[in-house]
């Protein structure tokens, strides 16, 4: 059992999010939880304001919750607040930097059992990414250890401004088997909890595996 997740490309909180509607009503949620995490060394408190902004217009409020380095990721105060949302969001930035500090962290283990609880969960760029297993490694279009969340998936956030260089070469050296999706901005690749898969938002979703194109249901559930 679970809740809902959604896989956003980037370009979170701004025009043509049009998912987040539906995914807020999915959550019940009065308040969304914002762990910017991603963007500690990136003025996270910026995202946490436009957040702010977005969802308000949406009719609820917005709480940040300042998990940026280990420490907060070990602190049982702040694993009770993830806990307990219907509805967190996991903003872009570094996914290394967000892998590390989450990765076997009480936050963490919060986090994945309130969307197993029934929660939504959103992750924007590298949000997105580390929540799959294996991780592309934005350093050089390789794989690496993501977190694990949904496995036998990659994610390659910004998928309308990738490169062409870095799309042979990550495609190059995609393993058998591994289904890649190319998400493009403002777009969210979501699954239900059923584990169905859909898109939506402003862009598309491009799947492949092992390297050539395929279709959305080759994603695993």
């Amino acid at each position: 059992m679970s809740g809902t997740l959604a896989l956003v490309g980037g370009g979170e909180f701004s025009e043509g999010c049009t998912f987040d509607a539906a995914l807020l009503e999915a959550s019940g949620a009065s308040e969304v939880l914002v762990l910017p995490t991603g963007a500690a060394y990136e003025h996270p408190q910026r995202l946490v304001e436009a957040a702010s902004g977005w969802f308000g217009r949406l009719g609820v409020e917005v709480r940040g919750l300042d998990v940026l380095a280990r420490p907060q990721a070990l602190d049982p105060a702040m694993a009770e607040v993830v806990a307990a949302s219907k509805f967190t969001y996991l903003v872009g930035g570094s996914p290394m930097h967000l892998r590390s500090v989450m990765k076997d962290s009480p936050v963490w283990e919060a986090l994945v059992a309130a969307w197993q609880g029934g929660g939504v969960l959103a992750g924007s760029s590298a949000g997105a990414m580390v929540m799959c297993h294996p991780m592309v490694d934005p350093r050089g279009g390789a794989f690496t250890l993501g977190l694990g969340l949904v496995p036998g998936l990659s994610v390659i956030p910004a998928h309308d401004h990738w490169s062409e260089d870095a799309a042979h070469r990550t495609l190059r050296m995609s393993p058998p088997g591994l289904v890649l999706a190319g998400i493009d901005e403002r777009t969210a690749l979501i699954r239900s909890p059923e584990g169905t898969w859909r898109a939506e938002g402003a862009g598309e979703v491009a799947v492949f595996v092992g390297g050539q194109p395929a279709e959305l249901g080759a994603i695993p559930a």
